[in-house]
């Protein structure tokens, strides 16, 4: 038998083809499943973008209810118009709504100084609008119990506030609560051995944030893992969207319009509301197992009043459309085949709610499902 060559001793001319056999078929492969350099470079760029952007605000779906303020002017007495009040704090509450729009139009204007004079000083002050009192109530009830008496000050339309179920939001905390945020208020005293703002977060002891600011604002605190009242390090103050950032229900905004066309054209998010939904008895009736709603941003669902959205919109001279089903988006039937020939304002927002979840709730999981990265793509 010959001698045996050992392994990897091969010729300089085998040795040289081998090697540039090699460097072909590795640019074969690199042809058929892309640059790997420029891959990586990619993906460090991506990381490098995702670095910078960690402290950026993300943008988290919003869902809306427009609700009309002559409901209350409807009411009988205050104790009437404060139940209906609560009945609409919890409901947005329940169905984790992010704000709530109150409009007034010309037509419940008309109304109200016509025929609700009567009911003026059984209900709040003699010039107070149903709208202005719906917004006082919401924004009373949304803030969390210890909040109230620094930020509210008194006022007879709040004089029935107490009967009213509690809202029970997740940022109404009690003192034995330890939550990642809290909402508080500024106080005048100055913060002990640190530069930065003492607040009353609802504790046994007020904390201190990295921030010097005004007595009597309202601000949301992140709490950190740190349970030491007594720690020298402060607090941080946090932008009020930062909890929903992070999967929390954190309450509702309230905002006013002086009539429906201002409710979309003076939209408080970035872009607007992509898509409104209009809720009526002669709206479409869709099963809401079968209602698929687009994917969106913000969201708007409008609700009418006595005269339902189709007269909002008519005496609103802001719309140059006056057909419903021109103004919105999607036209909706919720409560088809009622055994009452009226379905009020605040039964309305509770069955509408119910009926829109599940849709809502696909819509965002598809925005989810697209948010997320493909693994192995650059």
């Amino acid at each position: 038998m010959g001698n045996k060559k050992k392994r990897g001793g091969l010729e300089p001319e085998l040795k040289e083809a081998a090697t540039g056999e090699n460097h072909e078929s590795q640019n074969e492969l690199s042809l058929a499943n892309g640059d790997s350099s420029s891959c990586d470079n990619k993906k460090k760029k991506k990381r490098k973008r995702d670095q910078l952007n960690d402290d950026a605000p993300i943008e988290v779906p919003t869902v809306s209810v427009a609700v009309p303020g002559s409901i209350i002017d409807n009411t009988q007495s205050l104790e009437l118009a404060t139940r209906l009040a609560g009945q609409i704090a919890r409901a947005v509450t329940i169905f984790r709504i992010d704000e709530v729009v109150v409009f007034d139009n010309k037509s419940s204007s008309d109304n109200y100084s016509r025929s609700s004079a009567a009911n003026r000083s059984n209900r709040s002050d003699e010039n107070e609008s149903g709208a202005a009192f719906l917004v006082r109530l919401l924004q009373y009830l949304e803030t969390p119990q210890y909040l109230r008496k620094a930020l509210f000050s008194m006022h007879s339309s709040l004089r029935f506030v107490g009967m009213l179920p509690p809202l029970d939001a997740p940022h109404h905390l009690r003192k034995h609560e330890w939550a990642p945020f809290r909402e508080g208020v500024t106080l005048k005293e100055n913060a002990p051995n640190s530069v930065g703002t003492l607040v009353d977060v609802g504790l046994n002891k007020h904390v201190v944030v990295d921030q010097v600011l005004d007595p009597g604002v309202r601000v949301t605190v992140a709490m950190g893992t740190n349970r030491n009242l007594d720690a020298d390090s402060p607090r941080q103050v946090v932008p009020p969207s930062k909890p929903k950032e992070s999967g929390m229900y954190w309450g509702y905004k309230v905002r006013y319009a002086p009539n429906i066309s201002s409710v979309f054209k003076n939209c408080s998010y970035k872009g607007g509301y992509d898509h409104l939904i209009g809720t009526s008895e002669h709206g479409d009736i869709v099963n809401s197992s079968d209602l698929t709603l687009p994917t969106f941003r913000h969201l708007l669902i409008a609700f009418g009043g006595l005269a339902g959205l189709e007269e909002s919109i008519e005496e609103d001279d802001g719309l140059k459309r006056k057909n419903a089903r021109e103004v919105f988006h999607s036209y909706f039937n919720t409560c088809p085949h009622q055994g009452s020939r009226t379905i009020r304002t605040e039964e309305a927002i509770f069955i509408s709610l119910q009926y829109f979840q599940e849709p809502i709730s696909r819509a965002l999981r598809r925005v989810e499902y697209k948010s997320k990265p493909e693994d192995g793509k650059c």
